[in-house]
Order: C-alpha cells, then structure tokens, then sequence
C-alpha cells in the first residue's frame, strides 16, 4: 500500500507538470486541428496563381558558347524575362540569349510583367519594393535574394516574390500562410528555422509530457479505491 504521502507528492508532481506543459499541449492540439482541416496547396497560394503559365517560343539566339563567361559553364538554362529569352548560367549569371548581354538584375517594370504573368489577372498591385536582406522570421526566409515583392490590394495581404538575379518567380505569401507558419513554428517548437524536430526544448517537453501522463497512471493506481479493496481482500 502507498503511503499517503507518497501519494500526495504524486499529486503535486502531476498537477504542476500538467499546469506547466499545459499552454504548450494546447499549441499542439491547436496547431494540429489547424494542419488537419487546410489545405496544403491553399497554404502555398495557388488559388492566388493562375493555373497555366504560357511560354514563349524563341529563334535566332545565340550559341551559349559565344558568351563571355568568368568560369565553366557547370549549368544552364533558358529562361523567360517579361518576354525576352535568357540564359541562365551556372544559377547566378543571365545573358540575353539573342545578344549575348550580360543583364545584372532585372527592373521593377520586368518584375510587375513576371508577376502579372504568374498571378491571377483580378489581383490589383499595390506596391512594389526591393528587398537585400530578411530576418530568420521573415516570410521570405531561405530564399534568394536581393528580391522584389509585389504587394496586392486584398484582404489577405498578399504579396509574391521574385528573385532580382535571375528572374525567378519565387513565393507567394498571404495571411493564412502566415497562420500556418507561427502555428507550424509552436507545433515543432522551433523558434529559428521552423523545421528543426531535434531542439532541446522540445526534447524537454517530449519527456516532461511522457511523465506527466506516467505520473497520472500512477496516481490514478495509488488512489483507485477499487484497487484499495481489492489489495484489502488478499
């Protein structure tokens, strides 16, 4: 039989780990109905995207080995710029692909064209607006950069992103996305990078959890008064 007060230190130690790991357990059921009842591809934004982006079919362009390169070339890619082909060398350089000119950046008014072409015709710009650097929190995080971000007139505050060095249409960002973001970020706890399972804290928590729910095992068989009488009759 337990003494009494080995069961009232059971106690104790069960209702202050459930008071402590409480808001977190809440977080994690929150953020798991929320996970479970999206859809991931409105979470991407594709219902801000237009479903067929057409391409454009190019003639007379140049060798790539008539351009003026620094290095090897280790990869290469024709890619489309507000109508005009280019070559994409090594994932860092374009070239026109007609003159062979190499183009630094690409503009502002190439930027608009690349989003007009890839977002849904019914979206009003608002703004636009040239990014060098984000924060580890940033909804932009771990993508190229510099960047622009084009900004819409719409109750999500959506914006898309694209890549100034090589034209790239990049991310599409709005509120629900940016839910799912701190949600995912309270879900595997985190607070850098988002995606990392293996943090100290949520070890901590993991453990802290497993015992808090051991500890009301135990306390619910050292208090059952079903077990008391049966414990009696032997």
């Amino acid at each position: 039989m337990v003494k009494r007060q080995t069961a009232i230190r059971i106690r104790k130690t069960h209702r202050y780990l459930g008071l402590f790991l409480g808001i977190q357990f809440l977080m994690w059921t929150i953020s798991g109905l929320y996970f479970s009842w999206t859809d991931i591809d409105e979470i991407h934004g594709d219902q801000f995207k237009k479903e067929n982006v057409s391409t454009i079919s190019s003639k007379n362009l140049i060798s790539p080995a008539l351009l003026d390169l620094d290095s090897p070339i280790q990869s290469l890619q024709l890619q489309e710029i507000a109508d005009n082909p280019y070559y994409l060398v090594n994932k860092e350089q374009l070239f026109d692909a007609r003159t062979g000119k190499p183009k630094n950046e690409i503009t502002k008014a190439e930027a608009l064209k690349i989003a007009e072409k890839n977002m849904l015709p019914e979206l009003e710009v608002k703004s636009i607006e040239k990014i060098n650097e984000v924060g580890k929190h940033h909804e932009y995080r771990g993508r190229p950069l510099p960047a622009y971000v084009v900004s819409y007139t719409h109750p999500d505050a959506v914006k898309a992103y694209i890549s100034i060095t090589d034209g790239a249409f990049q991310r599409v960002r709005h509120r629900s996305w940016r839910w799912f973001d701190f949600l995912w970020m309270t879900h595997t706890m985190d607070y850098e990078g988002r995606d990392n399972f293996n943090t100290t804290v949520l070890r901590l928590f993991s453990l802290l959890g497993l015992i808090t729910v051991l500890s009301g095992f135990t306390l619910w068989f050292v208090s059952s008064p079903t077990l008391r009488k049966i414990k009696k009759r032997k």
